[in-house]
């Protein structure tokens, strides 16, 4: 569980600041306003969402 929850939660986290960052929300970057990290950065999110529901997933079948 833990080597998909982990890096999952902090993908999805680093996702979310680069959308942020991307659609202008979250100011002071060079990354502020920019296209390409409003695109990546959600992509980014899917990914560690993705890991996380695989981590959880992964724990519930272990579970009796």
């Amino acid at each position: 569980m833990w080597p998909f929850l982990v890096p999952g939660v902090i993908l999805a986290a680093v996702g979310l600041v680069w959308t942020l960052q991307g659609a202008g929300v979250l100011q002071g970057s060079a990354m502020t306003g920019s296209t390409l990290w409003a695109t990546i950065g959600p992509i980014v999110l899917v990914v560690g969402v993705v890991l996380i529901g695989i981590g959880i997933a992964r724990r519930r079948r272990r579970t009796p």
